[in-house]
């Protein structure tokens, strides 16, 4: 599988419509706590106003090298106003309709040191004429347009989902619909509707395990006709399913810092990329990139085309990372149909040295994709003793997942990867150290269904162990 690369953006014309607001962050410092009450008191230092909902879709996608034409209301306020300058600004095409008498949707955050303290949200619904107007004046853009992106934000500007999807169905155009508060079935037709987790569940009537989430998500693409469903899933990536079944995509790893404008920044990647006429699969790895850059971001910050490209460049393929068991299985299971030969190797990795790293190049190249599994806290604690492990198993798992060699990371509970080895039947099982292959933990499993285990090689002085006793005490 290449590497995903953007073509030149400057033709590709997408029209977004959808509820806007202003995002208003105020950033200070918070070193005491208040006399009132026990709450920390913020010295506001600078205040900064940024297009939101909508309108951070918008932004995006003129930030990633697209055209934009923007549809939504704003109020007859210094807020609209001061979102239509912004975004003429970055190079976004604004067709709003004012509402007198009627106020701007703000939602204003509190931040200290990169952290959100508090959000106030000041909502202001659409009036319904103004949502009929919007809708009347969106079908005439849809003759320029490559895509359409329904920012639906739940405050009245998409009253009405289904008319504007079947419109742009019948000028060819293909449409993302990021959904809020109504009902899945209000945007039948669509050829990506994009939730995230919480409303997909919510729709569902509450949580899914991951394989009712894959079967749930296929059945409503037939159910609705649409071409494809893309649930995204926070720091667990995205769960991409059409009718003929579903797909995990992993989070790239990343120091997450705000989740503020992931699921815009999804929403303007899959426009681009139903506008550019790529396959789903390919348009749910492209957003999913995107996602895990906004969220290293500070509050709506847009995402890049520069950025973008780069992180394309280096990523590698777009489902490697760290995976759940059950979504790790339906990886395995993918990438068996493929054609691909699996390898798996298994340690605590506490402590990563070079060693370590030229087992796993070793065990890579035994097949065409390597699964690490590690124990987690407690069995390193029973295997390792008092003081271990060093780092937590999520900072393991992130180190492992950003080497070159490791396709996919996943925990596991047990002291040995015996059952692990049972859910996933790798066609090799690979093992550093000075062992036979006889005592290698799980090698009677791996050659009793047929597959093979391989001892790796060492690299002389590279232990753990070793590098702890030599550190002072």
């Amino acid at each position: 599988m290449t590497d995903l690369q953007l073509p030149s953006l400057q033709d590709l014309h997408v029209l977004v419509v959808g509820d806007l607001m202003l995002d208003r962050c105020w950033h200070g410092v918070a070193g005491r706590i208040s006399p009132e009450a026990p709450v920390p008191v913020v010295d506001v230092l600078r205040i900064e106003d940024r297009p939101g909902g909508a309108a951070n879709v918008a932004l995006n996608l003129v930030s990633l090298g697209a055209r934009c034409t923007l549809l939504g209301c704003v109020g007859e306020d210094s807020r609209g106003a001061a979102l239509k300058e912004k975004l003429a600004a970055a190079g976004a095409r604004c067709d709003f309709i004012v509402c007198k008498g009627s106020a701007t949707t703000l939602k204003l955050r509190i931040l200290s040191r990169r952290q959100q303290l508090l959000r106030c949200d000041f909502d202001v619904q659409v009036p319904p004429q103004a949502a009929e107007q919007l809708a009347a004046r969106a079908k005439p853009h849809l003759a320029e347009a490559k895509a359409l992106i329904l920012a639906d934000y739940d405050k009245g500007a998409l009253a009405d989902p289904a008319a504007l999807i079947q419109a742009a169905r019948r000028a060819g155009v293909p449409t993302v619909a990021d959904p809020k508060a109504k009902p899945l079935r209000a945007y039948a037709g669509a050829s990506m509707l994009k939730p995230n987790l919480q409303e997909f569940e919510a729709a569902q009537g509450g949580a899914l395990d991951e394989a009712a989430l894959g079967d749930r998500a296929a059945s409503l693409c037939r159910e609705l006709g649409l071409d494809a469903l893309a649930v995204t899933r926070g720091a667990d990536g995205m769960t991409l399913a059409t009718a003929d079944g579903s797909q995990h995509l992993p989070a790239r790893p990343v120091e997450v810092f705000d989740v503020t404008g992931a699921g815009d920044a999804a929403a303007a990647a899959l426009g681009i990329a139903l506008g550019c006429g790529w396959p789903a699969l390919d348009c749910a790895r492209l957003a999913n990139v995107a996602a895990s850059l906004a969220v290293a971001k500070s509050g709506t910050s847009a995402v890049s085309g520069p950025e973008l490209a780069l992180a394309l460049g280096g990523a590698g393929d777009k489902d490697r990372g760290i995976l759940s068991q059950e979504q790790l299985a339906q990886a395995v299971q993918a990438a068996r149909q493929a054609g691909l030969k699996i390898v798996f190797t298994n340690g605590c990795f506490d402590v990563l040295h070079a060693g370590h790293v030229a087992c796993l190049e070793q065990a890579k190249a035994l097949g065409d994709r390597l699964i690490v599994a590690v124990n987690d806290d407690a069995s390193v604690a029973r295997l390792k003793g008092p003081g271990r492990p060093v780092n937590a198993l999520q900072r393991r798992m992130r180190v492992l997942a950003g080497l070159a060699a490791v396709d996919w990371v996943a925990p596991f509970a047990e002291d040995g990867p015996e059952a692990l080895l049972r859910l996933l039947k790798p066609d090799v099982l690979a093992k550093g150290g000075d062992y036979r292959v006889e005592q290698v933990a799980g090698a009677d499993i791996v050659r009793a269904y047929g597959g093979a285990v391989e001892v790796l090689g060492l690299v002389a002085d590279c232990s753990t162990s070793g590098i702890l006793g030599q550190l002072p005490q």
